[in-house]
């Protein structure tokens, strides 16, 4: 029989402490360690070494956000479940920043909280068979757009089989486009979009010039992968009918200079000389990426390269090339050979010229 899964719970409201752990233990067999001092948090999940973290949001001394900062930095492949009773798009995107694995609104229904415990449970114990127990072996990922839908148009799928893979997701977007009044829905879908496929989200609002200027869009990228650390990133190509777009894959390029592995994926206006080099299989993440870039239809409905037969064709279109029935492809800039290539073959490729 498995090892049941261990769970600490931080929480400063001992009744909701009490029944957080009375439902884990009782509906899933889980052992819970409960913690009402989040200040001493830390100590108590290094030496517990958890299967999942539930913590709430607002709690006196460290709040849940800062905590998270410091269980990522401790134990990054630990699985974190966000639950708060305060509903706002503020908390959410901090939740998403700070990488929660699942965010849940108070009051939490029994079954709800034991299916996300769960699922993340199991999850992060097959990940980390996966990388021989080694959280080091994991990937840092940032992918960097120029617009909202460009990361999930162009690698939604790689992005989620790199969350499989128990590996870290940062999407940046350094502009909200220039649609009129739709800077709130744009926030609110790219981090519903972000949400979904479990990735931390800097949603940036440069203006088309600084974009192209290159020293703000430098700047920012910049800002971004001091923080993040980065092992791998993916941003548009050069071949592209958008100056944007070419203007962000220079500016990635100056301030990612010193990440590993650095690729190219396509967009809907890349251009005929776009000439991947590598094709990933994204079989079994279909469906996320769809739930991806369908997050970004607006009043009007969604944009034509959006809509779901569109992106399965092509998808389909780059399988002929290899590495599976459905693929992304990229443009390799460069690619530096890990543990991890051959420890998550969800994440391998063929490398055939198109």
């Amino acid at each position: 029989m498995a090892e049941a899964y261990r769970v600490v719970v931080v929480e400063d409201d001992a009744d909701v402490a009490f029944y957080t752990k009375t439902v884990l233990e009782k509906r899933g067999g889980c052992v819970v360690e409960t913690v009402s001092d989040p200040s001493l948090a830390r100590g108590v999940i290094d030496a517990f070494l958890p299967d999942v973290v539930v913590t709430d949001i607002e709690m006196p001394g460290i709040n849940g956000l800062e905590l998270m900062e410091q269980i990522r930095t401790d134990h990054p492949g630990i699985p974190i479940v966000v639950m708060t009773a305060h509903i706002s798009v503020d908390y959410a995107v901090g939740a998403l920043n700070a990488q929660a694995d699942e965010f849940l609104i108070k009051p939490i229904s029994a079954s709800d909280l034991v299916t996300a415990v769960m699922r993340l449970a199991a999850d992060g114990r097959a990940s980390r068979v996966a990388h021989g127990g080694n959280d080091s072996q994991r990937e840092s990922v940032l992918a960097i757009g120029a617009h909202p839908d460009d990361v999930e148009f162009g690698i939604g799928g790689i992005l989620a089989a790199h969350r499989a893979a128990g590996d870290s997701v940062t999407i940046l977007t350094l502009s909200r486009g220039s649609s009129a009044g739709r800077h709130a829905d744009l926030q609110h879908e790219s981090l519903a979009a972000a949400e979904i496929v479990g990735a931390r989200l800097f949603l940036e609002d440069l203006p088309a010039t600084d974009i192209a200027s290159g020293t703000a869009a430098v700047d920012t990228i910049a800002r971004v992968v001091a923080e993040v650390s980065p092992t791998v990133v993916y941003t548009h190509s050069v071949h592209d009918d958008e100056a944007d777009h070419r203007a962000v894959h220079e500016a990635a390029l100056t301030a990612a200079a010193a990440v590993p592995t650095f690729s190219a994926f396509q967009s809907q206006s890349s251009t005929v000389d776009f000439r991947p080099t590598k094709f990933v299989s994204i079989d079994g993440y279909t469906d996320t990426k769809i739930a991806l870039v369908e997050c970004f239809r607006g009043e009007e409905g969604i944009r034509s390269y959006l809509e779901p037969e569109f992106v399965l064709a092509s998808a389909r279109y780059w399988g002929r090339f290899g590495g599976g029935t459905s693929v992304e492809p990229l443009e390799v800039i460069r690619e530096a050979v890990t543990a991890v290539d051959s420890a998550v073959p969800v994440v391998a490729s063929s490398s055939t010229e198109a």
